[in-house]
């Protein structure tokens, strides 16, 4: 059965963001507008559904690179901040966001906490995750023939 591996990562973000959108458990703070993703951005991001898509994201991330703490979240989503005729530095992203964003993925069961290492996929996010994997594995075969001996 095809997994999370088996697809395309941007449109498995795609999708895993529309269905969380469905979920009442995970909605942006009211903060969410005017914050920029960490010290190295310029600017806040463009997109009005951008919370939807970082917290699709990160349970991508930790789906395949699980048990994953913050700090190691951060290091992910960080870049180069420019600073002037300077050279450019690395900067990790923010971590509030990803705070606020891993404890409501934790509320709406998706994910949970293992003690000292960081948190993973629950089982019930897992079963989520692979469904949505699943329906765009079958999309991907009605295009492309040679992969339906994969179903």
């Amino acid at each position: 059965m095809p997994t999370v591996y088996s697809v395309p990562a941007n449109k498995f973000i795609e999708r895993l963001a529309e269905e969380l959108k469905k979920l009442p458990e995970i909605k942006p703070p009211e903060w969410a507008k005017f914050v920029k993703t960490g010290v190295h951005k310029e600017r806040a991001p463009e997109q009005p559904d951008w919370w939807y898509l970082r917290c699709a994201s990160l349970l991508r991330k930790i789906y395949i690179h699980g048990p994953v703490g913050i700090n190691r979240l951060r290091v992910a989503y960080g870049g180069r901040q420019k600073r002037g005729f300077a050279p450019e530095h690395f900067k990790r992203g923010s971590g509030s966001i990803i705070r606020k964003a891993l404890q409501q993925l934790e509320k709406a069961g998706l994910i949970e906490k293992v003690e000292k290492e960081g948190r993973i996929v629950s089982p019930k996010g897992r079963s989520f995750m692979d469904r949505i994997a699943y329906d765009i594995f079958k999309e991907l075969a009605k295009e492309n023939p040679a992969l339906q001996k994969y179903m």
